[in-house]
């Protein structure tokens, strides 16, 4: 009954530099980028927009055009350079009194772009905004610091540099400050102020447990907790010099090796402004994938010609993602 908010203070403090009783381990991230957007338009009750950018990844635009859709809201769109991401002067030209609320992702999910935090926290709050933060891609490969940088909301999954597993649990973050206002909008027994009552009507638990609605997913959580360990063994700070060695040790080599190919590198140069993956870019990179999974090699494809190699630093070692590149430039060879 304590899992959700026993792993949730874990991951807070070895990964999102965050005080205990504010983050809880629940449901997938999509149904809690939902629950956490969703409560906080309630609350700026008279805002309509929202502030979105068009290369976030599809389940946060899908769920947020899902929300405007239901309250009339209107979405203003961000366009970002696809091969950089969402910066400060493009946040600054679109929010206002208007604004109720800004999602955005900490690092981008196909290029690997950093947003700076802090300074679009800032500039939201200024124009009396909510923001919510997508950490899908930065909890547990760089240092995160969500009490420092004033942060409203979090969302992000297990699965990745957490090492949950495909369906592993989601984690929400919520500001104490925040918890007493917002009401999240999927009421379930185990958000109610007494779980076991099974009384007629619904009263929310305090603080975290009023995010929370259905039985904890248990199982899902365990991989989560040994990761923890691990993380905690090794220190995020070395775990980001890792992560920005391997992905530099990637560019390095594809601008030596796959160059000559037409392959182009999509992201930043600057490792502070770089997340723990790479994306390469070209024409055949979808069949080149598939081939490769034939292989037993495993990145991802990005529409509309990314491969993207995924670095979790403390189970990936620099041979085997020079294996996995050498596989690459030989795919590409047979297309060429």
């Amino acid at each position: 009954m304590d899992a959700p908010f026993a792993l949730g203070d874990r991951i807070a403090a070895l990964t999102l530099g965050a005080a205990a009783g504010q983050t809880i381990v629940a449901d997938s991230t999509t149904v809690l980028l939902y629950k956490l957007a969703r409560a906080a338009v309630t609350l700026r009750e008279g805002r309509d927009e929202v502030v979105v950018d068009s290369d976030n990844f599809p389940t946060d635009r899908f769920v947020l055009e899902g929300i405007a859709a239901e309250r009339g809201l209107t979405l203003r769109w961000i366009t970002p350079d696809p091969a950089l991401g969402v910066t400060p002067e493009q946040v600054a030209e679109v929010v206002g009194e208007r604004t109720a609320l800004v999602v955005l992702s900490h690092v981008a999910y196909r290029s690997g772009y950093v947003a700076d935090v802090p300074a679009i926290t800032a500039l939201a709050h200024r124009a009396g905004a909510l923001v919510l933060w997508d950490l899908c891609h930065s909890a547990g490969v760089l240092p995160v610091s969500l009490d420092a940088w004033g942060v409203d909301l979090a969302v992000g999954c297990t699965y990745k540099y957490l090492n949950g597993g495909p369906g592993a649990p989601a984690f929400a973050y919520v500001r104490e400050g925040l918890q007493g206002s917002l009401t999240q909008p999927i009421q379930g027994w185990m958000g109610a102020a007494d779980v076991f009552a099974m009384g007629p009507g619904y009263r929310p638990g305090p603080g975290m447990r009023s995010f929370l609605s259905g039985t904890p997913p248990i199982v899902g959580m365990l991989p989560v907790r040994d990761m923890l360990d691990l993380i905690e063994e090794a220190g995020v700070v070395a775990i980001r010099a890792k992560s920005v060695a391997l992905t530099a040790f990637v560019v390095e080599w594809a601008e030596s090796r796959l160059f000559d190919l037409g392959v182009r590198v999509v992201g930043p140069r600057d490792p502070e402004r770089r997340g723990g993956h790479v994306t390469l870019a070209h024409p055949a990179m979808r069949d080149v994938t598939a081939a490769l999974w034939e292989r037993g090699v495993i990145p991802d494809f990005r529409f509309p010609d990314g491969l993207r190699i995924g670095l979790s630093p403390l189970s990936t070692t620099f041979a085997e993602v020079e294996a996995g590149l050498e596989a690459v430039r030989e795919e590409l060879r047979a297309r060429s």
